[in-house]
This record gives C-alpha cells, sequence and structure tokens, in this order.
C-alpha cells in the first residue's frame, strides 16, 4: 500500500516537474532573442554589425552614426524590452494600467509631479544632431519590438508594448534626476525637526561638513568669480510650521516613490578619481568611477560599444538613452558622480495663488478610470494643497528637472563625440540636471573636472526648509558655468570625488547647505590611498575601488572599546574587536558586530532625534560623549547607550560571518516581492563592505539581516595608455531575462571586485556570436 502511495506521489511530481519544465522550454522559446545570422530590418540606412562577446555585450559596427545608434535601440530592446516599457510606464504614471491597483498611488505621484510634460518639452529643445540620433534610437527599438520575441514579463501579464517615441528616451533621465536628487524630502525632515527641537536639531542629526574635511578643489583651483554674489548660507530658520495635511501628501509621495525604488541617500554615494600621468606607471592618466545606485533586476546599466562614422564609444548605457552614459572613446574618457547641489525648493503658496489646472485620467486595471485634476504655478507643480481652514495653502516645488529647456541629452551625445577638454567642456555647457561630479582624461595626458548643471542662486536664504512664496525667497537666475566647480590639469595631478564637498569655504556661491554633502569618509580614504604615489597601474586602481577599511570605525573605535565590561558575551565580542583590522570582509564575525552595533546606534539616534543622524553625527557625539543622540547633556550620557546597543548588536550578529548577514539584493521591478516569482527574477550574493567604504554597501537592517540594495551599480578603469586595456563591470548581466545566461553572468566576479575587458579588440571579446542586420525591402 505505501509503495502504490510513493509512486502516485513520485508521478504526481514528475509530471508537475515535467509540466514546469515545459512551460520553461516554451517562455524560452517565445522570449529569447535571436543573436546570431541575419536580420531584414524597417528603418536602417546601411547594413550593420552586432558582434556580441562571450558576456552578450554588443559591438557594434556601422558606416553611419545613425545606423549604430538603431542597432543600439535594437538590442535594447533585443534584452531589456521590460525594462524600456516598465521605465516608460514611471516616467508617464501609467503602471496601473498593467498591474492594477496596487500600483495607483505611484501613479498619483508620478503625474503630479509631471515628469512626462518635462520630457515633452525637453525634446523640442535638443540639436537638431540629438533629434537625428533620438529618431534612430526610435527606429531601433520599435524594429526590436517588431521581432517577435517578447519578454517575460510580457507573457506574465499578458500585454504587448506600445511602439516607442523619441519622448520615451528622454522620459527616464527625468526619473533619475528625482533619483538623485533628494532635497524635497530633506526639507520635509527638517522642518519636522525643526519644530520638534529647533534649529540646532538640524546639527545634531547631520553636522556641518568637518573643515578639514577634503573637497573636492583646492582653493587654488576655484574659478574666477566676475559676478560678485552676494549669495550665502545664512543659516536655518524655522519655518511657522507645515500644517498636518501637507507632510501627510508628501509622505504618500515619499512612499510611492520608494516603491519603485527611487529614494535618494547621499551617504550611498559613488565614487570617481583620476590621477594623472605624474602618479601612473605608463605615464598616462587613469581614471576610475563606481557610480553607487539601486540594485535592481535587470539591472540598469547595459554595457555596450556603438560605432559608426564618427561616433565611436564604448561603456555604460541606459536602456532608453541612445548614448553612452559612462565610458570612453578613442581619445576621451569620463566618469560621472552625483554632485548634488541643492536644487529643489519647497514653496508655500497662498490657497489663492493663480494656478493653471488640467485633468488627467489614469487607466486602472480591472477597476473604473481614476481622474486627477492637476495644478501647475509659477513656482513649478503643486505637489500637495490644502484648501480648507486659516492655514489652507499650497505647495510647490521648484526644479530645474521639470522646467522647460532641458539640454542634457545634447550634454551626453556630445561627450561621445568630444576627442579633447575643449569640446568636452563645450558639450557640458548643454547640461541641465541632475548636476553631477564629471572626472575627464584624454590620450594626450590632460585630465579634468567639471560639474555642470543648473544651480539656482539663492540671496539671504539657504534653502534647506519650506518657504513661502513671496517676494524675499525667489530664485535670482542660475550660477553662471563659468563660475561652476571645475579644474583643468590640477597641479597636483589629482581629482577625487565622493559625494563630499566640492569647493572649500572661500567659493562664494552657495551650492546647498553644509549639512547636506556626504560624511568625508570615502573621499578620506581615496584621497590618503593616492596622493603622494608613483607607478600606479590599473590592479592599484581595482584594489582601491574594492577597499573595504572601514572609516567609520576607525573614528570610532576609541570611544567603542573604552565601554566598560558589558556582560560575558558583549565583553567576548570587544576582545575580537580589540584585534579586528577594520575591514568588512565576508568571512569576519568582527564586521558583523560592527556593522549592527553602528545601526544600532543610528537607530537609537533616531528615536531620540526624529531622524536617523548620519555617520558623522554618531561619531561625533561618540567622541565627545555626551550630547541629544545619547540622550543628555552629562559627560556620562552615551555609555548606558554604547552599553545597550551593542549587547543587542551581539545578540544579531550572533558570530556570523559578515557575508552570511550581508548580501546584495538586486529586486524586480515588478515581481520582487511575489513569493512565486521573486526567486526567478530577484538576485541575492554575499559581499564585503559596508556603511562609508569605498566598496560602498550600506545595510539596510529593515529585514532583520544586513541586507544592501545600493552599492556600485557599474564600474570602470580607463587606462589612457592603452584603452583596450581598460575594464569594466555591471552588477548583474546583460539580459534582463532570467532564462538567458547572459543574464546573472556578471554577478559573481562583481562581488568578487573582478572586470571583464572594456576592448574594441575583438582577440580580448572571447567566443562571439555576430548579428548582420539588413535593410528592409521598401514596397
Amino acid at each position: 500500500m505505501l509503495t502504490t502511495v510513493l509512486r502516485a506521489a513520485l508521478g504526481l511530481l514528475l509530471a508537475a516537474l515535467l509540466a514546469l519544465l515545459a512551460g520553461l522550454i516554451y517562455v524560452r522559446t517565445q522570449t529569447l532573442p535571436q543573436l546570431s545570422g541575419t536580420l531584414h530590418v524597417a528603418g536602417l540606412g546601411s547594413d550593420t554589425t552586432i558582434t556580441r562577446d562571450q558576456y552578450g555585450i554588443p559591438h557594434i559596427q556601422a558606416s553611419r552614426d545613425e545606423d549604430a545608434v538603431y542597432a543600439l535601440g535594437l538590442v535594447h530592446a533585443q534584452d531589456r524590452a521590460w525594462q524600456l516599457d516598465f521605465q516608460r510606464r514611471i516616467a508617464q504614471g501609467r503602471l496601473a494600467e498593467v498591474l492594477g491597483t496596487a500600483a495607483l498611488e505611484q501613479d498619483r505621484f508620478l503625474r503630479t509631479w509631471g515628469f512626462q510634460r518635462a520630457a515633452e518639452t525637453a525634446l523640442d529643445a535638443l540639436s537638431p544632431q540629438s533629434r537625428r540620433l533620438i529618431s534612430a534610437y526610435t527606429a531601433g527599438v520599435n524594429a526590436g519590438f517588431a521581432l517577435g520575441k517578447t519578454a517575460p514579463e510580457f507573457l506574465i501579464l499578458g500585454y504587448e508594448p506600445d511602439p516607442w517615441t523619441d519622448v520615451d528616451s528622454v522620459a527616464w533621465s527625468k526619473l533619475m534626476s528625482f533619483d538623485l536628487g533628494g532635497n524635497w524630502k530633506q526639507e520635509l525632515s527638517n522642518a519636522a525637526l525643526c519644530a520638534e527641537g529647533g534649529p540646532q536639531a538640524l546639527k545634531a542629526v547631520a553636522p556641518p561638513y568637518p573643515a578639514q574635511g577634503p573637497t573636492i578643489l583646492s582653493e587654488d583651483e576655484l574659478p574666477v568669480t566676475p559676478s560678485a554674489p552676494t549669495n550665502s548660507d545664512s543659516g536655518a530658520a524655522c519655518p511657522a510650521g507645515l500644517p498636518a495635511a501637507h507632510v501627510e501628501q508628501l509622505q504618500q509621495h515619499l512612499a510611492a516613490a520608494r516603491q519603485l525604488g527611487m529614494e535618494f541617500e547621499a551617504s550611498r554615494g559613488s565614487n570617481n578619481w583620476v590621477v594623472s600621468g605624474a602618479h601612473t606607471a605608463s605615464g598616462k592618466p587613469l581614471l576610475a568611477d563606481d557610480p553607487h545606485l539601486k540594485l535592481q533586476s535587470p539591472m540598469l546599466w547595459y554595457l555596450a560599444e556603438v560605432q559608426g562614422e564618427e561616433l565611436h564609444a564604448i561603456g555604460a548605457t541606459i536602456p532608453g538613452l541612445p548614448a553612452v552614459v559612462i565610458g570612453r572613446n578613442e581619445r576621451v574618457a569620463w566618469g560621472v558622480t552625483n554632485h548634488d547641489p541643492d536644487v529643489q525648493d519647497l514653496f508655500i503658496l497662498p490657497p489663492d495663488a493663480p494656478v493653471q489646472t488640467r485633468e488627467e485620467r489614469i487607466r486602472v486595471k480591472g477597476s473604473a478610470d481614476v481622474r486627477l485634476n492637476l495644478e501647475q504655478s509659477e513656482y513649478g507643480p503643486v505637489i500637495s494643497s490644502v484648501i480648507s481652514g486659516p492655514q489652507g495653502s499650497k505647495l510647490a516645488l521648484s526644479w530645474p528637472t521639470l522646467m522647460s529647456g532641458d539640454t542634457t541629452m545634447d550634454a551626453f551625445l556630445g561627450a561621445n563625440y568630444a576627442q579633447n577638454w575643449d569640446e568636452f567642456r563645450t558639450a557640458m555647457q548643454s547640461y541641465v540636471a541632475p548636476s553631477q561630479s564629471f572626472v575627464y582624461a584624454d590620450v594626450d595626458g590632460n585630465i579634468g573636472y567639471i560639474a555642470p548643471g543648473r544651480v539656482p542662486v539663492r540671496r539671504g536664504w539657504d534653502g534647506s526648509l519650506p518657504v513661502p512664496a513671496d517676494g524675499q525667497h525667489r530664485w535670482d537666475g542660475w550660477i553662471p558655468f563659468g563660475e561652476l566647480p571645475q579644474t583643468f590639469n590640477p597641479a597636483d595631478g589629482l581629482v577625487v570625488t565622493a559625494n563630499n564637498r566640492s569647493v572649500p569655504q572661500a567659493y562664494p556661491w552657495l551650492l546647498t547647505n553644509d549639512r547636506t554633502w556626504a560624511d568625508p569618509y570615502r573621499a578620506a580614504r581615496i584621497t590618503e590611498q593616492l596622493t603622494g604615489k608613483s607607478g600606479l597601474t590599473l590592479d592599484d586602481m581595482a584594489a582601491l575601488q574594492g577597499d573595504v577599511l572601514s572609516g567609520p570605525w576607525r573614528e570610532m573605535k576609541e570611544a567603542l572599546l573604552a565601554l566598560p565590561s558589558a556582560g560575558l558575551s558583549a565583553e567576548a565580542a570587544l576582545d575580537r574587536l580589540r584585534q579586528w583590522d577594520g575591514q568588512l570582509s565576508t568571512d569576519s564575525s568582527s564586521a558583523t558586530v560592527f556593522e549592527w552595533w553602528l545601526a544600532e546606534l543610528k537607530a537609537q539616534g533616531q528615536q531620540h532625534l526624529g531622524a536617523e543622524p548620519s555617520t558623522r553625527a554618531v561619531a561625533a557625539a561618540l567622541t565627545a560623549g555626551e550630547g541629544p543622540l545619547c540622550g543628555g547633556a552629562s559627560k556620562q550620557d552615551c555609555t548606558p547607550l554604547l552599553a545597550s546597543t551593542l549587547e543587542t548588536a551581539v545578540q544579531k550578529a550572533a558570530r556570523l560571518p559578515y557575508g552570511e548577514t550581508h548580501q546584495a539584493l538586486s529586486t524586480h521591478g515588478a515581481f520582487g516581492e511575489i513569493r512565486a516569482l521573486a526567486p526567478l527574477f530577484n538576485a541575492l550574493i554575499p559581499a564585503p563592505g559596508g556603511s562609508d567604504t569605498v566598496n560602498v554597501a550600506r545595510p539596510n537592517r529593515e529585514d532583520g539581516t544586513l541586507a544592501f540594495t545600493h552599492a556600485a551599480s557599474y564600474r570602470q578603469l580607463i587606462d589612457l595608455s592603452d584603452p583596450d586595456a581598460s575594464l569594466f563591470t555591471g552588477s548583474l548581466g546583460q539580459s534582463g531575462n532570467p532564462l538567458s545566461p547572459y543574464a546573472r553572468d556578471q554577478l559573481r566576479g562583481w562581488a568578487a571586485g573582478q572586470y571583464l575587458p572594456m576592448s574594441s579588440d575583438p582577440a580580448d571579446w572571447g567566443r562571439t556570436r555576430v548579428l548582420h542586420l539588413r535593410a528592409a525591402p521598401t514596397h
């Protein structure tokens, strides 16, 4: 009897497995693109070749630039069709059409801010060359969509993507700008802190940037400023207070942004640097870059080489954009990190302020349409409205990203073509948002730095808090391009950026409130490792990108280790920490204890202060041994806090090696939280690094582990003495299809600090697949 039951159970299991296998084979057949042979496609001007290397990275060769960009659009559609459509739907606020009521609040937020409307105005401002290339890219995407293959997500949700448009290629840059700028959120938090504890509470959460902290430019590198500005950081004065209804509405926007994976955190940061030939073994510059962004599945970046008649660039592209965003051409290399000046302001309008109104309709899958009444003021979109009672008012957001005339796409395409510093700098004059720190190097041995973008001029106020829409609080134009932070061939042959303060105090323009720069740990460590060095190689640059020495530990350990006897388990942990070298490596149990301890200190700080303090704020409080973070003002106040947080940290750490709890999580935008689908679409892997290491991997702590979701989303190392010896890597893989061999083949190497050849030489590509594009006959 038992044997019969077991046979029946095994038969059912086998049938289920065979059905699953058949389903996977069907999905794989329906969704994986053609990578070799010949395709006849509409809209192509001349024969074009796409050679994919052993990692699925396309090397595109065409006789016309438009055809090269066309082919880029086609491979984006082949490998990232779902990502293209999902990102476009985010910009448009059209997620509920395919995801139902679960995405309705996200659509409300996206429509209220008006990202798509801003993209529509930007397209008309672009140069004729950019318009031609965008149109070619659009044709390529639509040719890819028309090939008959589709992404698994489309099969699961039961729809096909609409044709791509030129506006769609501009729209995603608006969302990137949102992800890289969070001052509106800081203003909201600052207003609450001010209301609770006065201006001093702001400094307890985020102290001013340290006077001795590293700056990107030195005083002798500051640009001449003939405009004689009267800008100054006047300090924060608490506003009368925001009505609770405004706070609630903005918190809803923030929650919607978080659901979309868009939440700005300066401390998660990015790094780039460039050293001149005076410091290198080759005598030519070396350039490094690793932008730290949300780890997502598929990964944000798509590695590619694009070659036409004049255009020849290789590096990181973003599906939806017709350019190499970070990388090099045959003569010039560039990298970017977030500069993050304050370019967002919340203005409090009276309820009778003049506004333009419009109605938009959100289609909701399985439910009735939802109509929105939206308002636009002279200050920008109205993102919150309280029209009843004595405190009736509206909140408007001013932000260059949502204004007309955004020519940032001209800047990125111009960088692809630039052959020297003058041409690169000229391209950057078109840059609007989000302001980035560009490092530059060329084959002639020059290096440089520039932070372009529209930065508003404020006179007599610092932009850190919501302000009334009155004559005293207005933007007075933009900081002139020639007076933005920039340098060319600095005397020390070194430029380091890590979201730290870009300019010393002598810089006359106000870029942002002094408390908003990222903590200086990463910038200090990179500068320490490069200053005064010679004979540097790409191996040295790779080691520095992978550096996991904890700067916070070095700063805090004296205060932490001075804790009196704290119980057997805590004392054993302290003994291990006394022997620890501060390396946040995956095999270290001391790293687990320290990161949990720091996390608990921040959590306690949030309870005392009303907002999570920066790492620098925690270090300052522990070094002083007093203050509101520790709950009081006497010199002994921090001891109970240290003891209690260490005990909690030891319990959570449980002597686990760091890698068992500290893991990189790449999540899928639609299916990442659906239990049945998450294992197929998400990716998880142990990785080193932590809070404020050069190799940033700041734990989230929200799920009871030290898993992290923000890290180096892309890494590149460029050798200007031999550009084809350069290296790069993404965080996951080229394909967005989890059934593709190229979906996650970069993941293990990325976690281990390994790289792929960033080479235009076929000898470096390994096994290849060649796809020939031919123009389809016209009828």
